[in-house]
């Protein structure tokens, strides 16, 4: 589906992604000068038929790959990539967006953001993240309606750093390996360790937890395109038969890029970070020395305070902002906003003010008959009866005066 927008006397034609459009988007890759930019190209230009053939019929895989180009003219403008973050599909991601600088940045995103917004209504909810420091990205986000939602720090922790760490045994007799079988478990580890807004903003289920067969085997070939391998284990506790932590470490097998781990640890168990994170090292020791990256967010100050201590080095600060689906509700409805009741339906209203009376709450009032109704019904009669013979009621003569 195409759509076309006026902006500016100009005429923007956003569609979906194309084979032909990879020189372009190439060269917007080139501005934004981010060697993990290029590496996703690289990756795309190759398997770009398999992802497109994937996004034909349902299938766990068909949301790997979805991009929306704007063009005027024939000449490709921006890019913005979006991802399903829970396999309900009710959170969706914006991976990236890029934007022609020579053109207006602001008007082009937008658009680029509010077709993917009026396109994949199955979303209640939109999830990003942009660096603190890039000051016209986290406009563009905040136009378009959306909010911050927590504060993301990455930390490397260099090869000498993670050597000294591997010296150390840890000390995890239940560290066990992951399974589909323990997705229950996971799920409970997961929804403990976060906040309550974005426990609801990521709405992740069971299934999110569990891995498919089509799904192993686009990770494997993930894995050997990027030349890493990754490895994943939690800690159970026996006697609350609950998972109390969880890690899993992208290692690169050359050393050429960092070997990236994420770690989820039960509040009430921070004791587990030191060990963890040696256990990560002992992983890291097989492969060639590379640094390794994790990241750490503002609600887990435990975890911010011990990578401080071993001397870990903080890289880049990031916002993660969600957009919930009340915005989008909004903008629906804002064409009825100045409509009145009273303008559409004239001849419902009250030719008079009404008058407010008693309401009973027992029911409608039952009448209570008159005396006359009264005596007639029960055959007693409590009027005086009158004489047809004299006018005067004998019940009201009084005794005459003495002269």
């Amino acid at each position: 589906m195409n759509l076309f927008l006026s902006q500016n006397q100009n005429q923007f034609n956003i569609r979906p992604f194309q084979y032909r459009d990879l020189e372009a988007v190439e060269k917007l890759y080139d501005q934004a000068d981010d060697t993990v930019l290029a590496q996703e190209l690289e990756y795309l230009r190759r398997w770009y038929g398999l992802l497109k053939f994937l996004s034909w019929f349902p299938n766990p895989c068909q949301n790997l790959f979805n991009a929306y180009i704007a063009e005027q003219f024939g000449q490709v403008l921006g890019m913005i990539k979006v991802s399903p973050f829970n396999t309900t599909r009710s959170t969706w991601r914006i991976d990236r967006i890029f934007v022609d600088r020579l053109n207006n940045h602001s008007s082009i995103g937008s658009q680029l953001l509010r077709y993917c917004f009026e396109t994949l209504w199955e979303a209640r909810t939109w999830l990003l993240e942009v660096n603190v420091n890039d000051s016209s990205l986290m406009a563009l986000y905040r136009q378009n309606g959306f909010q911050p939602l927590a504060q993301i720090t990455y930390w490397v922790v260099e090869p000498e750093l993670l050597q000294t760490l591997a010296n150390s045994q840890p000390d995890l007799p239940n560290l066990l390996p992951v399974s589909n079988a323990d997705a229950q478990l996971l799920y409970q580890l997961d929804t403990v360790s976060m906040p309550p807004l974005l426990r609801q903003v990521f709405d992740r289920h069971i299934l999110d937890f569990k891995t498919s067969f089509v799904q192993a085997i686009v990770d494997g070939i993930k894995q050997w395109f990027s030349r890493s391998e990754q490895v994943s284990g939690y800690v159970f506790e026996p006697q609350r038969k609950a998972a109390i932590g969880y890690f899993q470490v992208q290692l690169s097998r050359d050393g050429r890029q960092p070997h990236v781990a994420e770690l989820t640890v039960h509040p009430a168990y921070t004791w587990l970070y030191p060990e963890l994170l040696s256990q990560m090292a002992h992983l890291a020791q097989e492969f060639g020395p590379a640094s390794l990256k994790l990241a750490s967010a503002d609600y887990q100050p435990e975890r911010e305070a011990y990578l401080e201590k071993i001397g870990a080095a903080r890289v880049e600060h990031t916002l993660l902002m969600s957009r919930s689906v009340w915005h989008k509700l909004r903008e629906s409805k804002s064409s009825l906003e100045g409509l009145q009741l009273s303008d559409v339906l004239p001849s419902w209203q009250p030719a008079h003010k009404p008058v407010p009376t008693h309401i009973s709450w027992l029911g409608p009032t039952v009448k209570q008959p008159s005396p006359v109704q009264k005596s007639t019904v029960e055959g007693i009669s409590e009027t005086p009866e009158l004489d047809p013979k004299n006018s005067t009621q004998k019940s009201l003569d009084l005794p005459s005066d003495p002269v």
